[in-house]
Order: structure tokens, then sequence, then C-alpha cells
């Protein structure tokens, strides 16, 4: 599983090797305990990756060859691909911009798509300096 957590300068990508079902179920007993709010709705999340990031083509590939609907690649202009994935939305409230999108893919995609995000972020850092 994926899981994108959305702060206010950007977000991190991360994988767990929980089930969706198991993340949710703590992630639900935590807020009882803390007595804190908790909003949970299936909802479509996005990111840009650098278009010249190499592995893209091997990445819409490899979601084809499984037949996925739950990611879509698309052009967002000449420097970045969108990346859109569906999955369960998790915040203390529900208009609130900072959460946690989690998603479920195959794991081949999943790792994938995790590694490619992690060389955007390195490539980015780089330029920065």
């Amino acid at each position: 599983m994926l899981k994108l957590t959305y702060i206010e300068t950007g977000f991190y990508l991360e994988y767990l090797a929980k089930s969706l079902e198991e993340w949710v179920q703590g992630r639900v007993i935590l807020a009882l305990r803390v007595g804190e709010s908790l909003c949970i709705e299936p909802t479509t999340a996005s990111f840009l990756l650098p278009a010249d990031l190499p592995g893209l083509d091997t990445l819409a590939l490899e979601i084809r060859r499984l037949d996925l609907e739950s990611i879509r690649l698309s052009a967002g202009d000449a420097e970045y691909l969108e990346v859109s994935i569906e999955g369960t939305w998790v915040s203390s409230k529900a208009d609130s911009d900072e959460g946690v999108f989690v998603a479920v893919m195959s794991h081949s995609v999943e790792f994938f798509l995790l590694k490619l995000w992690q060389e955007s972020q390195v490539s980015a850092s780089v330029l920065s300096e």
C-alpha cells in the first residue's frame, strides 16, 4: 500500500506493508483514544513527476499490462507528468488540505512508483542546491 502524507509544504510518499483495512483500523482506534475527529472517504489524489524521469515508459507499460484502472498517467505539460491514483483520504476534518491518502495497487506498481518519486526528489534537491 502507498501512503501519501499531505502537509502545508508538499507531500511525502511511502510504502506500507499493511493492508488498507489494517491501517485504517489502527488509525480509527488512535483517533478514538485521543478524542480526535476523523474523516475517511474514497477519492483521487494526484501528483507530478518530471516528464524526463527515466522509467516512466516502463511504469506506463506495467499499468497497461496489469490493466489497472486505479492509476492514470497524463501529460501535465512539457515538463511534468500527472499521476492520478484512486484511494482513500483520511483527515481530521472533511475540508482539510492536510491529511493522509492511502492507495492499494499491485506491489510491482507500488514499488516502481515509489522509486520514481524518490528519484524525482533527489533530482529536485540537486537542482535547488
